[in-house]
This record gives structure tokens, C-alpha cells and sequence, in this order.
């Protein structure tokens, strides 16, 4: 199993808070760092400061100063960047980390952050997030020394270039969510990756038969890997469970229905079940990132038990 860490930076966090977490999830043996790309924050405990970070401009950083763990986003919106800078963002990041780049990408969801800092909105965004899929794997497959156009209703290329190239041969693409039809055919046709927010057993299965469905329609033979994602609040006492679940601002009893929450066995239990069920990927949503105690909790406890 793989494990990795995920954050949500625009809750309140430096990059130098961002910057120590990585380091300590790649010390105690974390598969990867991940954060959301997301410009205004969720959760004004903090007032909102220090203020918001770029994922990219973020993870360009980590990549100059983490060494072995893998890095990405969960996922950045399709509405922030034409696909073609966004291509040549992730290749230069991906070279800057020695090929430890993943991209998770999305339709955008937050109009209030759309609309703090001028970024436009539409109302249908499916047909563009299917773009950019179309056009960032285009000019990342594209034979040095090629070129690559695109015609699209949201886009136009004429004769790129198509360079940079990644460091990897192909860097992995996330696509993830509950959409029963749409979600699943992109993520047949593009994703290296499927990934859901923690549900019942029955309703994860049931995602996963679908994106499986929508592979067999298109004649995809390679299967993709399955993810869960959730918020966790592990402790040894139900007081440090408690606490770290108001550091997410809900409760125990909430993230235990959907997230990763309760004691080490508790936890050990849930993953085995998602498991069954097919995941073989989880991300722990860490919400504070001074608690460095829950992250060597977890690789003490929970982590042994599943890999």
C-alpha cells in the first residue's frame, strides 16, 4: 500500500510550515506530499493568514529540497491555468525533482476564490477540465523535434513545440470525484489514477466498477490505481482523537464516517476494509502542520500493519 501525505495549505500555512512537513513525511517513510491548489481559505479560524501559496510555485520549492518523495497536487483547477503554461509548469517541477512529479486536476469547484483575486468562472467548466486534459497529455506525448496543434471550443494551439518534456516518461495524472458517467470516461481516457473522498464500503466499490466499466468501453487494458482520500485525527486517547479533529474544524465522530480517524487499530481497520474494496493508495488529510506527533504516530503504528 501507498501512503501519502495531503494538506490544505490555504487554510493558513508558510511555505516554510509546508516545507517542514514534507521533509518530516519523507524522514518517516510517507510515499508523498500533496496539497490542494486552492486560493482563499476554507476555514477563518485563523483569519486567513499568512495568506494563500501557489501549489506550483510551492512545489517547485519542495522539489529543490525533498530528495525521494513524490509530489503533487489534489487536486489544481482547471480554471487557474491555460494548459498549455500548466504543461510547462509541471515538466520544469518534475525536472526539478528528478521525476517525482504528479498532476491531479479538476473542474474548480470555490467561486468565492474566483472571485477575491479576478479569475473567471464559468458555469459549465467539464468541457474545458476535458481539454486541458487533451491538451497537457498532447504536449507532453509529442516526439522531441514535433510539433502539436489543437481546435477546441475553449482552446487553440498552433504548432507548439511541445517542450519542455517531463523528466518521466509519462507523469502520472489524477482524476478523481463522484460523477457517475463523465468522471469515469476521463479517467479512463487520461488518468493513471482514480481517487474518491473516504465512503461506505458499498458506494467505493461501486466507483471504482464504474471507472473499470469505462476502460473496458474504450478497450484500456492497463488498470489504474484506486485512492481514498480523508481527513485524519489519529491518536492513542480519545482526547488527542478529539483534538486533532477540531484542528479540522468537525469532530471524531464525523471524520470516523468519513475520514481516517480514532485509535491506530481503528484506523488499521479502516484502511484493511478500503483495501478489500480495492484502494491500494490512501492520502491522510494532515490539517495542522505543526503536529508533527500524529505524522510518527502513524509510521509507528499504522503504517507496519498494511505495507
Amino acid at each position: 500500500m501507498d501512503f501519502r501525505i495531503f494538506t490544505e495549505p490555504q487554510n493558513g500555512a508558510t511555505y516554510f510550515e509546508q516545507l517542514g512537513l514534507a521533509k518530516a513525511a519523507e524522514e518517516l517513510g510517507f510515499d508523498a506530499y500533496f496539497r490542494s491548489d486552492h486560493y482563499l481559505t476554507m476555514d477563518d479560524r485563523r483569519g486567513g493568514l499568512p495568506g494563500p501559496t501557489d501549489s506550483w510555485t510551492t512545489l517547485a520549492g519542495l522539489a529543490r529540497e525533498t530528495t525521494s518523495i513524490r509530489l503533487g497536487t489534489l487536486v489544481s483547477s482547471a480554471t487557474f491555468r491555460h494548459p498549455g503554461i500548466l504543461a510547462i509548469q509541471v515538466a520544469q517541477v518534475d525536472e526539478m525533482s528528478g521525476g517525482r512529479v504528479e498532476l491531479g486536476l479538476g473542474t474548480g469547484w470555490f467561486a468565492a476564490e474566483h472571485e477575491a483575486y479576478g479569475i473567471p468562472f464559468p458555469d459549465k467548466r467539464f468541457g474545458l477540465f476535458e481539454e486541458q486534459l487533451e491538451i497537457i497529455t498532447g504536449l507532453w506525448s509529442t516526439p522531441v523535434g514535433g510539433s502539436f496543434s489543437y481546435s477546441g471550443e475553449h482552446y487553440t494551439l498552433v504548432d507548439s513545440p511541445a517542450l519542455p518534456k517531463p523528466a518521466q516518461d509519462a507523469v502520472p495524472i489524477i482524476v478523481g470525484g463522484a460523477g457517475p458517467s463523465k468522471t469515469p470516461a476521463l479517467a479512463a481516457r487520461f488518468a493513471s489514477e482514480y481517487n474518491q473522498w473516504r465512503a461506505p464500503l458499498a458506494t467505493v466499490r461501486e466507483r471504482i466498477a464504474r471507472v473499470r466499466a469505462a476502460c473496458e468501453e474504450i478497450g484500456r487494458e492497463q488498470e489504474l490505481v484506486w485512492s481514498v482520500a480523508g481527513t485524519t485525527a489519529v491518536g492513542l486517547t480519545e482526547a488527542d482523537i478529539s483534538r486533532r479533529a477540531d484542528a479540522a474544524n468537525t469532530t471524531s465522530d464525523v471524520l470516523r464516517g468519513n475520514g481516517f480517524a480514532g485509535t491506530p487499530a481503528e484506523v488499521v481497520d479502516v484502511l484493511g476494509e478500503l483495501a478489500e474494496a480495492g484502494a491500494s493508495r490512501f492520502y491522510l488529510q494532515i490539517r495542522d502542520f505543526h503536529d508533527l506527533d500524529q505524522l510518527e504516530l502513524i509510521a509507528r503504528e499504522v503504517l507496519p500493519q498494511l505495507r
